[in-house]
């Protein structure tokens, strides 16, 4: 297995990322109709593990189900870890449910990371998101303010389908609106009465704006999303090498033994879920 050139090692698992912990959830949060945030920490009150800006973790319900989702919170935070998750299934049906003080166990972190101690340092940065998508670049945003003299701008372009699915709406309105060097664009797909902002797809949005290339591009929502501000992206002059995406389907067991993620030489979960775009490019068509 190589190594992946974006952020992490693709064989660097700790042993003890195999164990579940248990982990006690501290709030919820409502965000939207279908998406809650779960604050989590151990059971000694602390902070389950160290994570970096991009990794994913297992979590579970015994006797419910198992699933990978992004750690939503920086590791700049050292106090607890929050997962932001859209209601679509069993499991997260379940967790939906669940109250302050229930328990579930995890067990990570897991993938690589974006590379914000590298290729990102120093670099004006855009990030993308669509809908959900906003939930694993949160960990790279919070990262990135709580570190603002190691980058340069910070462009942030998040739209959703109304302004009901914007998730972490008072993080972004109350903290990233308000920092120095923060450039917001909030837009919506269709029009809503109470909204006031922009109304259009991303893509579209992206367009309009015309963003200057001397930018590093962080892109994460819905694949159809993608596939056109990859485009967009393109037709303003950036190139793939600028970008990076996160491609987080078909994750099962998070270390590469069930197989589920592989495709080509790669196993999205040790090899990703960071990937530069030009790397997707040498994958096989069907991812």
């Amino acid at each position: 297995m190589s190594e992946c050139t974006c952020g992490g090692h693709a064989n660097d698992i700790r042993v003890d990322a195999l164990i579940p912990m248990i982990g006690v959830v501290t709030d919820i949060r409502t965000e939207t109709p279908d998406v809650k945030t779960f604050r989590v920490v151990g059971r000694d009150g602390k902070k389950l593990f160290e994570h970096m800006p991009g990794q994913c973790a297992m979590v579970s319900v015994p006797g419910v189900g198992e699933a990978m989702f992004s750690i939503t919170s920086s590791p700049t935070n050292k106090e607890y870890q929050e997962f932001s998750i859209k209601r679509c299934g069993s499991l997260t049906d379940y967790l939906h449910g669940m109250n302050v003080g229930d328990e579930i166990t995890v067990r990570g972190p897991y993938g690589n990371a974006f590379p914000v101690e590298t290729a990102l340092k120093k670099q004006n940065l855009l990030f993308i998101a669509g809908g959900i998508g906003l939930a694993p670049l949160r960990s790279v945003i919070n990262y990135v303010l709580d570190n603002r003299d190691n980058y340069g701008t910070v462009d942030i372009l998040y739209g959703s389908r109304s302004a009901d699915d914007l998730v972490q709406l008072k993080e972004i309105q109350e903290v990233w609106m308000k920092t120095p060097g923060v450039n917001v664009y909030l837009t919506i797909d269709r029009e809503q009465e109470g909204w006031d902002g922009h109304v259009g797809f991303v893509p579209s949005y992206l367009k309009e704006i015309g963003f200057d290339t001397n930018k590093t591009v962080l892109v994460c929502g819905p694949p159809i999303m993608i596939k056109f501000v990859l485009t967009g992206l393109m037709e303003l002059g950036f190139n793939k090498t600028q970008v990076y995406t996160t491609l987080e389907l078909r994750m099962k067991c998070g270390i590469g033994k069930c197989g589920r993620c592989n495709i080509g030489a790669k196993y999205v979960c040790k090899d990703g879920p960071v990937f530069r775009c030009d790397e997707i490019d040498e994958l096989p068509p069907e991812y």
